[in-house]
């Protein structure tokens, strides 16, 4: 059966991903009322496709472990899944081997193109190969009926952002009240007048951007 396992040492995920992750897994995502109520749609025509009323087990298992994956990969901010359906599919236990040694992701890639996206789970982002004139998914992009599998609406995304967002511009305030640390301030003390004022006029231009510095001008910065 597969399971996702993440892979070591990497870094640590948001708390939002977290919290998404428990929830995908108290909840078996294979069996959620939406996939009993959407209509699988074909991405290329805009058609209706028919489909069973549930899926088969081994397609569900799949689902379950994928699911986590995608989030453990999710960027909240753009919705993009950062990782390949190979990467994806080898942590998910998917990857399948012949017996002369062939990889094969095709329960992985079959999931995502036959059903996930159909069911607008998913969108994927095709670019044509130039070694072929096939189009395979290249970027792939969680939307808002993916959280819906396990409860997570669209406006708990958007309030995590927006904390997130007042969070940065917060610590970036913070950054920007001290342009000289305690330390330099007890080594210009010692400096001459002209040593001093190069020294203070060096931090003040790393302080500002270079937009910054160009609205405040040579006589502005002189004045500071």
């Amino acid at each position: 059966k597969p399971v996702f396992n993440p892979p070591k040492n990497e870094k640590k995920r948001s708390n939002f991903i977290c919290y998404a992750m428990n929830k995908a897994s108290e909840i078996d995502v294979a069996r959620s009322k939406l996939n009993y109520t959407l209509l699988a749609i074909d991405p290329k025509t805009g058609n209706i496709l028919p489909r069973f009323r549930r899926l088969n087990e081994h397609r569900a298992c799949a689902m379950r472990a994928i699911v986590l994956a995608m989030l453990y990969y999710c960027n909240i901010s753009s919705n993009l899944v950062e990782a390949s359906i190979e990467k994806l599919a080898d942590e998910c236990g998917l990857s399948t081997f012949s017996h002369s040694g062939n990889k094969s992701i095709t329960r992985a890639s079959r999931l995502i193109s036959e059903f996930l996206e159909p069911m607008g789970f998913v969108k994927c982002k095709k670019k044509k190969t130039q070694s072929t004139s096939n189009y395979i998914p290249k970027k792939i992009f969680l939307t808002p009926s993916f959280f819906m599998l396990f409860h997570i609406s669209q406006s708990t995304i958007n309030q995590y952002l927006s904390e997130q967002k007042k969070l940065v511009n917060n610590l970036k305030m913070k950054e920007r009240k001290i342009f000289i640390s305690f330390s330099d301030i007890k080594v210009i003390s010692k400096l001459d007048e002209k040593s001093a004022r190069n020294k203070i006029l060096n931090a003040l231009i790393n302080y500002y951007t270079a937009s910054e510095l160009t609205k405040i001008g040579p006589q502005g910065l002189k004045k500071k």
